[in-house]
């Protein structure tokens, strides 16, 4: 988490239910402008929840400020029109679309202009796609299907990017592609980013700051140093796996 530049997101006490019980339990957390952050954890521990809830799809309870101005009471479309852009799991594509008909999507309420220059920074950024234009994005590969899911995010203009879970399904060499234009984009466009993965690896490649989440608590925290760290990786793991917290338990019973 970058302390460069101004504070552009502060969640607090965020609480997430689904039927009886929250799965996520007054989680806070707080991203700078121009910063890029993981969170960390299994399936099930929260992750993708709170990032849906932070971009207004998941009701919850606490507190989220955007830019100095408190959005909780804002609804989805609302806050896409501030600049939180979501990227789903499984990518969303409109499969019947073409490919450049999917970008328009992601760009419907700016002028043509913008429109077509955003495309064009689209497209330097994932030249794969640039002779797919004309295709029905169902024909795309799956890495190619999520350059189109980001790049129709990019087209939006967003100010906080939520990524969730971009390299799921990916083979090894495709999320190295993923992420270095993912790099790139954040080195030229000062783009701030707040991303979910599995892998600690894949994270790393990109973030220079994560929480691990387990059972809907965060339980471990890494800076710069520590994401690229041998230590930072085993504080990681363990706060992944609960190795302390099972350890300080039985120490104290």
């Amino acid at each position: 988490m970058s302390e460069g530049g101004r504070k552009l997101l502060e969640v607090s006490d965020l609480v997430i239910r689904y039927g009886a019980g929250p799965v996520v339990h007054g989680i806070s957390l707080s991203m700078h402008e121009s910063a890029v952050a993981a969170m960390l954890g299994a399936n099930g521990a929260g992750k993708s929840s709170t990032m849906r809830a932070i971009a207004g799809l998941e009701p919850a309870q606490g507190k989220i400020v955007f830019d100095g101005n408190d959005i909780s009471g804002l609804n989805a479309g609302q806050r896409f029109q501030r600049g939180i852009v979501y990227v789903p799991e499984g990518r969303a594509i409109v499969t019947d679309l073409t490919v450049a008909e999917n970008l328009v999507l992601g760009s419907y309420f700016v002028d043509k202009n913008t429109r077509s220059q955003r495309q064009q920074m689209v497209l330097e950024f994932f030249p794969e796609i640039v002779n797919r234009l004309k295709s029905p994005a169902g024909l795309l590969s799956g890495g190619e299907q999520q350059m189109l899911a980001i790049g129709r995010a990019l087209m939006s203009g967003p100010r906080l990017l939520l990524l969730d879970e971009p390299s799921l399904g990916l083979a090894p060499l495709l999320v190295a592609r993923v992420y270095e234009r993912l790099g790139a984009i954040q080195k030229e466009q000062g783009l701030t980013a707040l991303l979910v993965e599995q892998s600690f690896h894949v994270a790393a490649k990109l973030a220079d700051h994560a929480w691990v989440m387990r059972h809907g608590h965060i339980v471990g925290q890494l800076d710069a140093q520590a994401m690229r760290s041998r230590e930072g990786r085993q504080q990681a793991i363990d706060a992944y796996l609960g190795a302390r917290q099972e350890t300080e338990e039985a120490v104290h019973a």
